[in-house]
């Protein structure tokens, strides 16, 4: 039996959504902070900049995703 292809694409928003939410978390801990701590504040910044550029490649999945369907339709 063959596997649906919208599973790939289901973890991959998930993934978005997990990375959306993680930097949601990283910025409210940054503004949470009265006395910032350098150590822990550098290991988000690099986090939050993975997350960055994992979440801008996923977009621009998606978007190359939504252009082939417009070409589909549009046949």
């Amino acid at each position: 039996m063959a596997t649906k292809k919208t599973t790939g694409t289901q973890m991959g928003e998930t993934n978005l959504k997990e990375s959306l939410k993680k930097l949601a978390e990283i910025v409210s801990w940054f503004e949470s902070q009265s006395e910032l701590d350098v150590e822990k504040g550098l290991e988000y910044v690099k986090e939050g900049a993975e997350l960055i550029k994992s979440s801008r490649e996923r977009l621009s999945e998606i978007e190359n995703e939504f252009k082939e369907i417009k070409k589909e339709i549009q046949k």
